[in-house]
């Protein structure tokens, strides 16, 4: 039975394969532009129609405490390097108890990191050092 009081695990995913643990994870979200148009009723009254229009996603930003691993920094190296079609990828986030089971999971298409941040450094703070990254990408699916 997973320990209630420990915090989930975030897990980003590419290919299928366990890229990186996160510590927070923001943007996991969808939305659908409204279209607002006037249209007269019978009797001559004015009113306002909404309709769905195109989807939307946010970008994901996901922050993690930076160790020796560099599959981040090239990820978003590709994109640097003028490379963004090879750094397309679909991915998935997930979430994971403190047993590492899955208990829910976000697969995004053609995902590319459209920034990485680094580690603020001080010498005399406490803090983790931590990197920061947001993929962009075309689409949001719960699986």
């Amino acid at each position: 039975m997973p320990d209630l009081s420990t915090t989930f695990n975030f897990v980003l995913e590419i290919g299928g394969v366990e890229m990186a643990s996160f510590r927070k994870c923001s943007g996991v979200e969808s939305e659908t532009e409204t279209i607002e148009y006037k249209e007269a009723t019978k009797d001559g009254k004015m009113i306002i129609r909404k309709v769905p229009g195109a989807m939307k996603w946010s970008d994901i930003t996901l922050e993690r405490r930076i160790d020796e691993s560099k599959a981040l920094w090239e990820w978003r190296k590709q994109v640097e390097d003028g490379d963004v079609d090879a750094a397309r990828r679909d991915g998935s986030i997930v979430i994971k108890d403190s047993v590492k089971k899955e208990v829910a999971r976000w697969n995004f298409e053609k995902g590319w990191v459209s920034k990485w941040t680094g580690a603020e450094l001080d010498a005399g703070s406490n803090e983790v050092a931590t990197e920061k990254v947001t993929i962009t990408h075309e689409g949001l699916h719960r699986a």
